[in-house]
């Protein structure tokens, strides 16, 4: 793997993930309990031997560079190990920033041809899968290909989220069709891609194309050899609400096959305030806890049943969670309930309020494409006063306060933002 460079990309604004990524990148958010999205592909790409890793970002990065630090959490530090960190290049009076994947890369074709590396995977920091990254390395350079894109097999109702690839007997990808509204395969991109450096260097500074997906392969299956490294494990991009809450919940599924801490997948364990840095979780004798990931710091003295919770989050007597994903240091007040929740760090859940139930059917009046599934979202640090009704599909705002919600009763499909 000496030869391979590795590119992270980790720029996206990620809006379909609403008030989670209103202070963070989306490859930031907290996953599973003691994660962070980006840990996935980080540790996939320790694992699979590569030691040249940069990571290229762009919105709101200050939390995502601050959780990478020096890259030692994935034994990406040292003297032949490493991992860069590559926000947009400066112009003449302003900050040139990344129009699209491949614009991205061209910004950075300085660290792409540094050193005498043969192929480039390109990979994204927000999504959530195993991989190996060595046998798709592998397999590109038995085909002599000049690109290589993993693919597996998705619904086929779900086809008009993804590039799809149309292969022959030899893997050969021969025809691509990019969100088509009816699909002639359900082989969808991974969003992972191994190129040839000198294709790669070449395509980039002859055109100004700026998308990987909608310029690059087309371009390449007409002029370069282009094959499809089927992957059968887990994946899921975790670019919305509800996949964001499916994947959380398929920890929680022994069926699921996806066991982060089986595959090696590395949090980070140096940054002040994860779950290394806490005691261990305390569960009273009167606590009932069922089928949910407790983490380090966590003191439960209620209910919490299907649940994630991140480190230091607190669950007082009488309080009861259910189906939900409740991120560091928040608290649920004595009494309170809350069902089938995200809940951001640092929230609030006042005494006796009831959060999350009501009439799944009502979507989000201000955000219908982001929260229509019976979820409701609450944003970082905002409070939920005491003995408040919350229904379900609502959004809190960050740092929305008891004066935010001028009464204690938030209907279905609403809405809180935060004043001034």
């Amino acid at each position: 793997m000496r030869r391979a460079v590795a590119l992270l990309l980790a720029g996206g604004v990620g809006s379909r993930l609403n008030v989670l990524v209103r202070y963070r990148a989306k490859p930031a958010v907290p996953f599973g309990g003691i994660y962070r999205i980006i840990d996935f592909t980080l540790s996939n790409l320790a694992n699979s031997g590569l030691t040249r890793v940069a990571v290229l970002t762009q919105y709101k990065p200050l939390s995502l560079m601050d959780h990478i630090g020096d890259g030692s959490s994935w034994d990406l530090s040292g003297r032949t190990r490493s991992v860069k960190i590559l926000p947009p290049k400066t112009g003449e009076k302003d900050w040139d920033w990344y129009r699209g994947t491949a614009d991205a890369v061209r910004q950075n074709l300085d660290f792409v041809t540094r050193g005498d590396f043969t192929e480039v995977l390109l990979v994204s920091g927000d999504h959530i899968y195993c991989m190996d990254y060595q046998p798709l390395i592998e397999f590109h350079r038995a085909r002599a290909a000049q690109v290589t894109i993993g693919v597996l097999p998705v619904p086929w109702e779900e086809t008009n989220q993804f590039g799809c690839a149309i292969v022959d007997e030899a893997s050969r990808i021969v025809d691509w069709e990019e969100k088509p509204a009816k699909a002639r395969s359900n082989l969808a991109s991974m969003g992972i891609y191994v190129f040839d450096r000198q294709y790669l260097v070449t395509t980039l500074q002859e055109t100004k194309d700026e998308d990987f997906g909608m310029h690059i392969v087309p371009k390449a299956l007409r002029e370069a050899n282009v094959y499809g490294y089927p992957f059968h494990g887990y994946w899921r991009d975790v670019g919305t609400i509800q996949a964001f809450w499916d994947a959380n919940m398929d920890l929680l599924d022994p069926d699921s096959g996806f066991s982060p801490g089986a595959a090696g997948v590395m949090p980070n364990v140096t940054n002040e305030g994860i779950a290394y840095d806490r005691p261990p979780a305390r569960i009273a004798d009167s606590a009932r806890v069922s089928n949910s990931v407790i983490s380090p710091g966590c003191v439960i003295n209620g209910t919490v049943e299907h649940a994630i919770l991140s480190p230091g989050v607190i669950v007082e007597e009488g309080a009861e969670v259910r189906d939900s994903i409740i991120m560091h240091d928040a608290v649920v007040h004595g009494g309170a309930n809350v069902e089938r929740c995200i809940i951001d760090k640092e929230v609030k859940v006042g005494r006796r309020a009831v959060v999350g139930r009501g009439d799944a059917r009502v979507a989000n009046a201000q955000y219908p494409q982001h929260v229509y599934s019976g979820l409701t979202v609450i944003g970082k640090r905002a409070t939920v006063p005491e003995r408040a009704v919350v229904g379900t599909n609502c959004v809190i705002e960050p740092d929305a306060v008891e004066r935010d919600f001028h009464d204690k009763k938030l209907e279905d499909g609403k809405t809180i933002e935060k004043d001034g």
